[in-house]
């Protein structure tokens, strides 16, 4: 069986960023996979078919681009270094299913995707998948801000560091499960998981990686609005993580000009709700803090309004 990335060696690696006169860049996170194994890993947990449009961040200098093109209908691929279309356009020239866009990734929106994407964005063919070998600074914000931001996803296989991996999938009770965790579980699950040790990248990160895949829910039935709703009481409930889930809350909601009157409301939020005022934070379920959402909602329509707009 042949290489699924030409790219995926330190040979080559290293032949593609000297003919252009580069070196990796800490600054930006930059680690180059140099295992075709591991690619081919991340191609085969994504399961991106010839029916699939694919976003990618970091593309580096296209080590998993390649692998993604001749399997997917189409690639777009978002890159903040400005030393790097000069090459992606050297390694994805065999292509002309691939797009770059030079931009933030953290900045990226609807518009630049149907900027790209012409009349198809509205017609069915944006983004469907999201596969890519993230810089680990933003890996989180990112994964989550996608899901909530761009409908269009519907799965997302990611490189992250291994701890942002065990706070996506934490159960309840653990150091793990946090308010991050239950805002991405009520859009997204995880399916499946992969570790990748220091030596697959060039250079090495100082922390081992996890490819994690979370396909988008739509088993719960919930409204944007009460996905918002559930999501505040997360950030409130674990506000102060060592405190009474009502402690918290008043912490959280105190001094908070968009939520004006709402510490007032917290005891008969909680008794409706069905919670123990005495419980903490992690030891709430996603339906636990769905149904906070629900009647939060109706109590405090206004602060929800406010949540949603920021």
């Amino acid at each position: 069986m042949g290489s699924v990335s030409y790219l995926a060696s330190p040979s080559a690696t290293r032949a593609v960023l000297e003919r252009h006169g580069l070196a990796t860049k800490k600054a930006l996170g930059q680690n180059f996979l140099v295992n075709d194994a591991v690619i081919a890993k991340i191609c085969e947990l994504s399961e991106v078919s010839e029916q699939d449009t694919v976003l990618e961040v970091g593309p580096g200098i296209g080590t998993l681009t390649v692998a993604l093109l001749p399997r997917a209908a189409r690639v777009l691929s978002v890159e903040r270094d400005t030393d790097l279309p000069a090459v992606l356009s050297e390694t994805c020239a065999d292509f002309d299913t691939f797009s770059l866009l030079s931009k933030d990734a953290l900045e990226l929106t609807q518009g630049d995707l149907e900027e790209a994407f012409g009349d198809g964005a509205r017609l069915g063919v944006a983004p469907n998948k999201f596969v890519a070998n993230l810089p680990y600074a933003i890996a989180a914000t990112l994964v989550l801000d996608y899901f909530q931001r761009f409908k269009s996803i519907q799965s997302a296989t990611v490189m992250v560091q291994s701890e942002v991996a065990d706070r996506m999938m934490a159960k309840i009770g653990t150091k793990d499960y946090a308010a991050y965790t239950v805002k991405l579980n009520l859009i997204a699950k995880a399916t499946g998981r992969f570790q990748v040790s220091p030596g697959n990248f060039f250079p090495p990160p100082r922390v081992t990686s996890a490819v994690i895949r979370l396909n988008r829910r739509d088993d719960l039935g919930i409204s944007d609005c009460e996905i918002a709703a559930a999501s505040l009481m997360a950030d409130a409930a674990f506000a102060t993580r060592r405190k009474t889930i009502a402690n918290s809350m008043k912490t959280f909601f105190s001094g908070r000009k968009s939520a004006a009157g709402v510490v007032e409301l917290l005891p008969g939020l909680l008794e409706r709700a069905g919670i123990d005022s005495r419980r903490r934070g992690e030891s709430l379920t996603l339906d636990e803090f769905i149904e906070l959402g629900r009647v939060f909602l109706a109590c405090a329509p206004e602060c929800c309004e406010a949540y949603l707009k920021r």
